[in-house]
């Protein structure tokens, strides 16, 4: 019993689609495990970054009081000196 060429052709083609299938199911499950894992690493590092949201609100705000004291100080040492100017300038004309 001789097998066609083309049948042979045929069979072997199904056997590599065959195999071809399985590689794919197995990647599409391991692709699964990775993409979990990778699921619970992004929610523990969302649960670190949440819990740090307080330190940095913390700083932020510490950070814009500072800012606003100093801007107040050069505003009130600028003002001081221009007063003083002002005063000495205003002497020499009377």
């Amino acid at each position: 019993m001789m097998i066609d060429f083309s049948m042979f052709l045929q069979v072997l083609i199904y056997i590599l689609l065959i195999a071809l299938i399985i590689i794919f199911i197995i990647l599409g499950i391991k692709l699964i495990k990775f993409l979990t894992r990778m699921d619970k690493v992004m929610d523990d590092v969302e649960d670190k970054l949440h819990k740090t949201d307080n330190v940095f609100g913390l700083i932020d705000r510490t950070a814009d009081m500072a800012s606003n004291v100093s801007d107040k100080i050069i505003t009130g040492i600028f003002n001081f000196i221009s007063n003083i100017f002002k005063k000495k300038g205003n002497d020499d004309y009377e």
